[in-house]
């Protein structure tokens, strides 16, 4: 079952992807610029019945030298393609940002392939699929404003931003992860028959709380929302809170 759409961090004592002892599969998709290893400490922060899974996609990791997507469709069905051979057990979809776009559009594939649909789909500082996007589109913008952009959000380690050699390798991928987002229509389809959770951050300047209720219009099964304290990358010093809700509601569903 080894594929490089799945990043092995499990820790030592616990089953990889493939494993029997995991009573549900945690998919953890990544944010604009992100890779699997974002979702690096999950593993250690999880209950034993919760299997994290890192999703690794092309351009970043180990797959550095793969050509990224620049459209959401052509990415998310290669997705659904990796994916179909590791759902034979119950699963959950985790995303942040263009991840909980990338979730939610997944999930809908998924529906409309007649294959098993996740427990409970967790989207994460990511706006609302059908709401309009305001902001300039920046896959085609100078590199100053990229840079500038990624500055104010805050989610990119300042000495990358300031190394002009790390940046050339990454801006590549940065602009076709906002390129996904930014050519991304959302087109109607039903609300999804599975229970969902939006997590938001306080002071997001990207995503304001305000907007994250929109997300219940996808939801035919219900949403909660979930704040927590922090700009648009809220999730890495919240890695134990959010963990620990993800968890939670997955164990409440799926354990006995």
């Amino acid at each position: 079952m080894d594929t490089p759409w799945l990043a092995r961090q499990e820790p030592a004592d616990r089953a990889g992807p493939a494993g029997p002892r995991a009573a549900v599969r945690l998919f953890c998709l990544p944010y604009a610029g992100g890779a699997a290893a974002a979702y690096r400490a999950w593993g250690a922060l999880a209950p034993a019945p919760v299997q994290v899974c890192p999703v690794e996609i092309p351009g970043r990791g180990r797959r550095l030298g793969e050509p990224p997507f620049g459209r959401l469709r052509p990415l998310v069905g290669a997705l659904a393609d990796a994916l179909t051979g590791h759902l034979d057990r119950p699963f959950a979809l985790f995303g942040h940002s263009m991840g909980g776009l990338l979730a939610f559009e997944l999930t809908r594939t998924l529906r409309r392939r007649g294959l098993r649909l996740p427990e409970h789909l967790f989207v994460s500082g990511a706006a609302p699929p059908d709401e309009p996007r305001t902001r300039p589109p920046l896959h085609a913008a100078p590199d100053a404003q990229v840079k500038a952009e990624l500055r104010r959000l805050g989610g990119t380690p300042r000495h990358l931003l300031d190394d002009d050699e790390l940046m050339e390798l990454a801006l590549p991928v940065l602009r076709a992860d906002f390129s996904v987002l930014e050519t991304y229509t959302c087109r109607a389809e039903p609300p999804l028959p599975v229970p969902m959770t939006v997590f938001g951050g306080t002071t997001d300047p990207l995503v304001p709380a305000a907007s994250l209720h929109g997300w219940r219009r996808q939801a035919g099964a219900g949403a909660r929302l979930v704040l927590l304290p922090g700009g648009h990358f809220f999730l890495h010093p919240a890695a134990t809170e959010v963990v620990a809700a993800v968890s939670g509601t997955l164990c409440g569903q799926v354990v006995p």
